[in-house]
């Protein structure tokens, strides 16, 4: 993977950030930059209004605390059964493989989580197979994390190994933005590790902008799809960076095209630092009323919001 940014004075050299915009920046956030070079290339010199920037970069905003934003904003912790293992809707199990991911988002909803080892490798997740085992209501089980590619290609066909011998589940989801950071990760040996894997198999990309899709992203979907043929996306409709028709419109379009469905269009979750990004709902729903106008049905995702203890997501 290329290198990556983690020190906010080399970045803002990288940018030519000049001094009036320096001060915006806030230099000594608890959700350290992580900002792999690849991304860095893609923004636009001395923009704090670029995409990307707003996406990944620390602003003195985050800074700004809200009653109405938490730590926890989906109450996670109330729905684990296992330190690593959330059962909250029917159907379905979400398995946190990882805690680490090779770009921090500044909206991340489980920007606070500290569940696993940076190392991934110490992890059996014996508990969480067993209680997979014990609960036959449970058909899906859901790969996330932070990112479940970040582990290696062995500790995934362990994991995968495991859940193969569960007879009752049927599919494993993968929940990830990894291709942001390495689309190479798509390997030869990652694909042999899904082949192997009897089960069906679903891929969630995390894509926000247009900016974000390229050639080699592309190219990596093309190889998945050798193994995988149900891949989707997920979106956060973010304020300044997505909040707009026209960037929609285009971010949509660009998935299509290179084999990826619109799955889910997210409302904010209401993560503390992150209020800067909140979009007003109204406005969420005129942009998808404009993409239905103009869009055919199969590339629009479904706009939704995420409610601590209901038992489905709500439309919005």
């Amino acid at each position: 993977m290329d290198k990556s940014f983690k020190n906010i004075d080399k970045l803002i050299e990288f940018l030519e950030i000049d001094k009036d915009n320096q001060k915006k920046i806030l230099k000594n956030s608890n959700f350290k930059l992580l900002l792999p070079y690849r991304l860095a290339k893609k923004i636009k010199k001395n923009d704090l209004s670029d995409p990307i920037f707003r996406q990944f970069v620390p602003i003195m905003e985050e800074e700004n605390i809200d009653k109405n934003f938490s730590y926890d904003p989906l109450k996670e912790e109330s729905f684990s059964k296992t330190n690593l293992l959330i059962h909250k809707y029917q159907y379905r199990a979400l398995l946190i493989t990882s805690n680490f991911c090779p770009l921090n988002c500044r909206f991340c909803f489980r920007k606070f989580l500290k569940k696993t080892s940076k190392n991934n490798n110490f992890e059996s997740f014996d508990k969480e197979i067993e209680y997979i085992k014990k609960d036959s209501s449970i058909k899906e089980v859901i790969l996330s994390g932070a990112d479940p590619l970040s582990l290696s290609n062995l500790k995934l066909k362990e994991i995968l190994s495991k859940l193969d011998e569960i007879e009752h589940l049927k599919i494993v989801r993968f929940h990830s933005r990894f291709l942001l950071a390495d689309p190479s990760r798509i390997n030869n040996d990652f694909l042999k590790t899904l082949k192997n894997f009897k089960k069906q198999k679903v891929f969630i990309f995390h894509f926000n902008h247009p900016n974000e899709i390229d050639e080699d992203i592309e190219k990596a979907i093309k190889l998945l799809k050798n193994e995988v043929s149900l891949i989707y996306s997920q979106s956060v409709l973010l304020k300044g960076i997505n909040d707009n028709y026209k960037i929609l419109k285009e971010l949509f379009e660009k998935l299509i095209i290179i084999g990826i469905t619109p799955y889910y269009l997210h409302q904010l979750d209401k993560v503390q630092g992150a209020k800067h990004f909140e979009v007003d709902e109204e406005k969420g729903k005129k942009l998808i009323k404009q993409l239905s106008e103009s869009l055919p049905g199969y590339m629009i995702p479904k706009y939704v919001k995420d409610v601590p203890f209901e038992k489905n997501k709500i439309t919005v």
